[in-house]
Formats: C-alpha cells, structure tokens, sequence
C-alpha cells in the first residue's frame, strides 16, 4: 500500500502486532479495527490503530474459581 500516508497494509500490521495475517484480516471484517477501509481487495489500516484485545481469552478477574 505504498502511496498511503498514514496507513499500512495487513501484512505491515500483522509483523508489527506479531499475529497472522489472517487475524488482522478477521478483525478488519468484524470492523474490530477503528479506521480500517477496503479498497477494492485490499484493507488500508490506520498507523496509530491499537490492537484490538482478543475476544477468545476470557477475562481472568470475572472468573470464578471454586
């Protein structure tokens, strides 16, 4: 995606966040991912886009332990 200020490609993203591509992928169609846009079949990612937390992991402090 050169030519883009400001934003990177899913594979630019995916090696700065240190998952698959697949996941960056995913997380662009569930518009989990603030700024993201399609452009034709490419998605332009915002640079200061935070890494969404991953819905597969529960949250550690609202489980109960017994």
């Amino acid at each position: 995606m050169d030519g883009i200020r400001g934003y990177i490609s899913i594979r630019e993203a995916s090696c700065r966040r240190g998952v698959s591509e697949r996941r960056v992928n995913r997380n662009c169609v569930a518009g989990r991912i603030p700024g993201a846009s399609r452009f034709g079949r490419s998605w332009a990612i915002p640079e200061d886009a935070k890494k969404p937390s991953d819905p597969r992991k529960a949250d550690t402090n609202r489980m109960s332990r017994r």
